[in-house]
């Protein structure tokens, strides 16, 4: 099974100097196996929640989880147990478990401040998309 992923960044809430990135622009591994997709994030905000979306062809993109960083680490929703996080204070990464063919698809990295209360989940402004595939 080959895992590709394309990681897209969406920027909320936050400065013009802030920004996210992935890592990696392709990733391999085996059905069954776990694999970990990574982005690097700089912003000037003491709150920053990381979030993950996965986006199949022709279907809005699906909220995977979010998890707070720096003064906001304490806050996360994760609802899917096959997935982990890990948030630093310039990263974040994703660990899909058991990976099927469903896993395949758009993956994004997402940032927000914590503090922009009037901006949920699907508040975006800007994206660049990085795709993962499972074959």
């Amino acid at each position: 099974m080959t895992v590709h992923y394309f990681n897209c960044c969406f920027f909320t809430g936050l400065t013009a100097g802030d920004h996210i990135t992935p890592v990696e622009n392709e990733v391999t591994s085996t059905e069954g196996q776990s694999v970990t997709l990574n982005c690097t994030y700089d912003t000037s905000s003491e709150y920053p929640l990381l979030y993950w979306y996965r986006h199949y062809p022709n279907q809005a993109p699906q909220f995977i989880l979010y998890k707070g960083a720096k003064s906001s680490s304490d806050f996360e929703e994760i609802p899917d147990k096959r997935y982990k996080s890990k948030t630093s204070d310039t990263s974040t990464e994703l660990v899909i478990q058991q990976l099927t063919l469903s896993d395949t698809g758009f993956y994004y990295c997402a940032l927000r401040d914590h503090s922009d209360t009037k901006c949920i989940r699907g508040c975006t402004k800007t994206y660049r998309p990085k795709y993962f595939d499972v074959v």
